[in-house]
């Protein structure tokens, strides 16, 4: 199977995030029975709507609750943790499940004083169609730069005076500890059968860094669509082979929502443009809407403008609708998998999108 799963444990309005939580362990439970290859988790902090804070204590969960798919984080953020923390306690999910984890690392935090931050080329300005693949104008992050919320979530995530090392330090740390070359041990961790990759959402330090370091990159289209295609480029433009992989792997990520009728998925998926706008207005995600309150809420042009990159890009229809499309985006990129995330208010309802999108895949 060449589909995998990004889960962000959503907590969904009137729920708790134990209901979260359980209906993630259920979700990969029945992931595994559909075929998925892959079952990842997000990394989210401050966030009313997302439960998934600590990615290895919900991987161990996950580990403890299935038998075969591949677990995995999507990704640590390396701009709050340290390598020896990050390898320590995959290291010990590891040593109980041995030859199944996949230690996704991002760059997050800012950099530390008298450091460049790391800028990438910006893509074309949009939208534009790429061979029938929709790449929308690109989202002015620059909108969220500075906010007040943000600043201080940023303060509350690390110690007083900790500056953001560089990223591909980290990441050669993180390498060398579960190598066994670090001049310092990490017990355990060192020797784990763990398969490191690199998430990124551009062509910048994070597709660089996993292409000259031979490792697998995770470009993410459902994030930052405007510049999936200059991240692959990237890391693919940089690859060198090394002792784990020989050439360029790819994984591209997307949101997408399966029914039996596309009018029914498109009801399931209404909510989501409020879900992102908690995120660009710099609240955060909030409990994910059921379709009725997604309904009521009175959206303003602006409010449309923010969000329009990500409603635009979300594959949402049948099963073969969104296999389709879904076809386009590998052919497109040139993913070897993709990797899909799906958010519905219903937990059923978020079971039977993911079943029914494994059946069309496999049939194609």
């Amino acid at each position: 199977m060449t589909l995998s799963i990004l889960d962000l444990a959503p907590i969904t309005s009137g729920h708790s995030a134990a209901d979260a939580l359980g209906n993630t362990l259920d979700l990969a439970r029945r992931a595994e029975e559909f075929g998925y290859r892959r079952y990842w988790v997000a990394e989210h902090h401050l966030a009313p709507g997302v439960a998934s804070s600590a990615p290895s204590v919900l991987i161990a969960l996950i580990a403890a609750a299935t038998r075969t798919i591949r677990v995995g984080s999507g990704a640590v953020q390396l701009g709050h943790r340290t390598p020896l923390s990050v390898v320590e306690e995959f290291g010990l999910v590891d040593a109980l499940h041995p030859g199944r984890l996949d230690l996704g690392l991002g760059r997050s935090g800012r950099p530390a004083p008298g450091q460049a931050p790391a800028r990438a080329p910006e893509p074309p300005p949009g939208p534009r169609t790429v061979d029938g693949l929709l790449i929308p104008a690109p989202f002015d992050w620059s909108r969220l730069a500075g906010h007040p919320r943000l600043v201080f979530h940023e303060s509350l995530l690390r110690q007083p005076g900790a500056e953001t090392p560089d990223f591909a330090e980290q990441v050669d740390d993180v390498l060398a500890f579960l190598g066994g070359t670090h001049q310092a041990r990490a017990v355990p961790g060192e020797g784990a059968d763990v398969a490191v990759w690199i998430l990124g959402s551009s062509g910048g330090q994070s597709a660089r860094v996993a292409g000259e370091r031979g490792l697998p990159f995770a470009a993410n289209y459902h994030v930052s669509p405007a510049s999936v295609l200059e991240a692959v480029q990237a890391y693919r433009e940089a690859f060198k082979p090394s002792a784990t992989l020989a050439e360029p792997y790819v994984i591209v990520s997307a949101d997408a929502v399966v029914a039996s009728t596309t009018e029914k998925a498109r009801e399931l998926a209404a909510p989501y443009g409020l879900w992102v706008r908690g995120i660009r207005t710099g609240a955060g995600a909030q409990p994910y809407a059921t379709p009725r309150e997604a309904a009521a809420y009175e959206w303003s042009e602006a409010d449309r403008d923010l969000v329009r990159d990500r409603t635009d890009t979300q594959f949402t229809g049948t099963p073969g609708e969104v296999a389709e499309r879904l076809r386009v985006l590998r052919r497109v990129t040139g993913a070897d998998e993709l990797l899909v995330t799906t958010i519905t208010h219903d937990h059923a309802d978020r079971v039977r999108s993911y079943e029914l999108l494994a059946d069309a895949w496999e049939r194609q």
